[in-house]
């Protein structure tokens, strides 16, 4: 039988779990910033697994680490280390400037081990546990997660865990009168992603952090999405000289493979006690070893500094188009993790540029959000400004 698009996307609707409006495409290699479906159409990655292929599809530095690993160890339990993993929490420890890191499978998983850890300082200092988090936030989809985020996400799970409030997010006053004695962190992405790629405002992040201090409250970013090189610095939090007391990182951190990991300060690490926390599988030694291959290939090709680049002439470009097309609304974000916002919803623009060979997603239902590799050709960019351009110019000119 001839694997085709058609075939697999029905087949994985009898038997995965239906969680996932999928498209009816089933992509079957990838390389670079291009991959392929079953039936032979090639396409522009302009979403990257969701900012999660920083370097784009099978790098070769990324895949040959991987092969290497497999070969000699692939998993170990965290009764004992392995050089991949001690390397890859010192290079972490480094690049960060925080004092510890636990290693483990997913975004998801950072956040609850970071909530976890925060409530654990905060419990020693005589304080609450609440987290307060911000409105349209995105932290995961588990059950504290989801009581950190939007509604949507909520409904029909009931009873949210307690313990969790939300504010505003860019509001300093919102914030100020949510914090009491039973706060124990506030929890924030210096750019929401799902929530429609919004970043902090400087002046904003730099005020949460003097008020965290004054009130003895942890300040935890959540850099899973705006992580590992995305935004033109390698965490988002050096756009703002703002040091959190802890951080999550994910998705970008393993080139494709499912790792994830939440840092701290030496004074959050000192509340730990033996048996706090724990992971069977994060950190092994196959998904370190993809983690060091995916930072040093950053480091080494200036992929940060091409993000930026790339990013600000990307954003530029779109942005001069508003005057004509009133379908633009604005454009935002950090490097290459781009939201072009619409008058409209996104979903049809996607679902166009996919006719025409580019991969895109909706966020924020009239988000356009653009996050792909930062080692994408700039000539796959040209084509991908071309294509969009032309669909908006059609949609509008069908309007009038």
């Amino acid at each position: 039988m001839q694997i085709s698009n058609e075939y697999l996307y029905e087949e994985d609707k009898k038997y995965y779990l239906p969680t996932f409006k999928r498209f009816p495409l089933a992509l079957i290699k990838g390389k670079g910033s291009r991959v392929w479906d079953a039936d032979g159409k090639e396409y522009i990655d302009m979403l990257a697994g969701i900012a999660v292929n920083n370097v784009g599809h099978c790098h070769p530095k990324v895949v040959k680490a991987i092969q290497d690993q497999a070969a000699e160890l692939i998993h170990i339990s965290n009764f004992f280390v392995s050089p991949p993993q001690v390397a890859l929490s010192k290079l972490l420890v480094d690049l960060s400037r925080l004092e510890h890191v636990f290693l483990s499978n997913s975004g998801a998983e950072s956040v609850e081990g970071a909530i976890k850890v925060a409530r654990k300082y905060a419990s020693k200092q005589g304080r609450g546990g609440a987290i307060i988090s911000m409105k349209n936030s995105f932290h995961g989809r588990t059950l504290a997660t989801i009581a950190t985020g939007q509604k949507k996400y909520q409904k029909g799970f009931a009873p949210i865990p307690t313990g969790f409030v939300q504010v505003d997010f860019n509001d300093i006053q919102a914030l100020q009168a949510a914090i009491t004695t039973d706060t124990a962190a506030v929890i924030l992405e210096p750019v929401q992603g799902e929530g429609g790629i919004v970043p902090a405002q400087k002046e904003y992040l730099q005020a949460v952090r003097k008020l965290c201090d004054e009130n003895d409250v942890l300040l935890i970013f959540d850099e899973i999405q705006c992580g590992i090189g995305r935004t033109g610095h390698f965490f988002a939090k050096d756009h703002y000289g703002v040091q959190p007391d802890i951080m999550t990182l994910a998705k970008g951190l393993g080139g494709g493979t499912p790792i994830g990991a939440f840092l701290c300060n030496k004074k959050v690490g000192d509340a730990i006690d033996f048996g706090d926390h724990g992971t069977t599988f994060g950190g092994n030694p196959l998904t370190s070893a993809a983690a060091l291959a995916t930072i040093k290939a950053i480091m080494e090709e200036n992929l940060i500094q091409a993000a930026r680049e790339k990013g600000n002439w990307l954003m530029g470009i779109i942005r001069s188009w508003a005057k004509e097309h009133p379908m633009i609304r604005e454009v935002r974000g950090l490097g290459l993790m781009i939201g072009v916002q619409l008058d409209r919803p996104a979903a049809p623009l996607v679902k166009a540029l996919m006719d025409e060979g580019v991969i895109a997603n909706a966020t924020a239902e009239s988000v356009l959000r653009l996050v792909p590799p930062l080692n994408i050709p700039e000539e796959d960019l040209v084509k991908v400004l071309d294509k969009l351009k032309a669909i908006i110019s059609s949609i509008e000119k069908n309007e009038q």
